[in-house]
């Protein structure tokens, strides 16, 4: 089977098991994302707009100590942008539905939250396909430290993710259950 075969089955098997995941969350989903992120007050913050099953990290946006900023995809294939977010601000659909700040005003984030339908222990994450991340990452890291922090359900969790030589790995994978350290 072909690589894009082995990701196209794995996302199907993690996106069935975020969705089972999704319908039994509770209030406390972000307790332990809130803790992480407090020792990252003051540094500046990119999270992302929750859509359809993902767990949300909306709440522990709100209560980080520094700029916060949301995904913007400028096209195909390039590396993502973000634009400060501010809880209430006005907000338009932006590529593939995703909520983006009304207003543009364009941050560099030093700490990630990276949505994902699966991660392993190895730190590696299933995406949508796009590389939006991988590319962003990488450039991230080129100027200098950057924290990519995977928020997911513990459901979320494989065995082994599926990898190509330009995934960009996680630093520590939150879940409402626990903190994963890599």
């Amino acid at each position: 089977m072909t690589s894009g075969g082995i990701k196209a089955e794995a996302r199907a098997a993690a996106y069935a098991r975020r969705k089972a995941a999704f319908a039994g969350r509770g209030p406390g989903d972000t307790d332990l994302l809130r803790e992480v992120l407090a020792g990252h007050a003051g540094k500046v913050l990119a999270g992302y707009m929750p859509m359809r099953t993902e767990i949300d990290p909306l709440p522990a946006m709100a209560a980080h100590g520094g700029v916060v900023g949301v995904p913007v995809i400028p096209g195909e294939a390039q590396p993502l942008v973000f634009h400060r977010w501010r809880p209430g601000a006005p907000m338009v659909a932006g590529a593939f539905g995703a909520l983006i700040p009304e207003v543009a005003e364009e941050v560099v984030p030093e700490v990630l939250i990276v949505p994902l339908l699966a991660f392993d222990r190895a730190g590696f994450r299933l995406g949508y396909g796009g590389g939006f991340y991988d590319r962003t990452l990488e450039g991230l890291r080129a100027r200098g430290p950057v924290t990519a922090i995977g928020f997911a359900f513990a459901a979320q969790e494989a065995d082994r993710v599926p990898t190509e030589p330009t995934d960009q790995k996680l630093d520590l994978i939150v879940t409402e259950r626990g903190v994963i350290r890599l």
